[in-house]
């Protein structure tokens, strides 16, 4: 016998799934970064994995975290070139400008299909968010472990995780207000 689950709860049922999913990627990444502890100079996966894990998550929920999927994977990828210096180091704010170009793309494809909401935010604070921690880093203004972390498994381990964490709160939060 199948029982027949409204709109609203299918929904929720989605959203709690992802955030499960990316509270677990979460904890492989940090077990894995406790475990391993790979070189950041011979493997800057940090932020390429953050995004990939988030691409991942989105595969459930399509509806949540797509754009923010698409800017930081794409600019993982230039990091990932930057850090491993397969790219001239007078290139990198080229390669980034594309990164972000793409992922724009990206963003916009999923909102000619209906993913992605007019008048969402979260593509311009991300690029802000970029664009002070790039200053940051250029004015020598960030701590001397910023970089290894941010290269590193600990960025996706605990990224994932409190991404994963605010998402599940936000989730019993919509279920008790749509059971009032």
């Amino acid at each position: 016998m199948s029982t027949r689950l409204s709109l609203p709860a299918k929904n929720i049922s989605k959203d709690r799934l992802q955030a499960y999913a990316l509270l677990l990627l979460g904890v492989v990444f940090l077990i894995m970064a406790w475990l391993l502890h790979p070189s950041t100079g011979e493997y800057p996966v940090g932020v390429l994995l953050l995004g990939l894990g988030m691409l991942l998550a989105t595969v459930i929920n399509p509806f949540r975290l797509v754009s923010a999927s698409f800017l930081v994977t794409f600019l993982g990828i230039a990091v990932y070139l930057a850090f491993k210096h397969l790219i001239p180091g007078n290139q990198i704010l080229s390669y980034y400008i594309l990164a972000i170009g793409l992922a724009l793309l990206g963003i916009a494809l999923m909102a000619r299909r209906g993913y992605v909401k007019a008048g969402a935010v979260t593509p311009g604070l991300l690029i802000i968010i970029v664009g002070i921690l790039e200053y940051l880093l250029a004015a020598g203004l960030t701590p001397p472990t910023f970089l290894p972390f941010m290269l590193s498994l600990w960025l996706p381990g605990f990224g994932l995780f409190a991404v994963g964490f605010i998402y599940l709160t936000a989730t019993f939060l919509k279920a008790r207000r749509s059971k009032l």
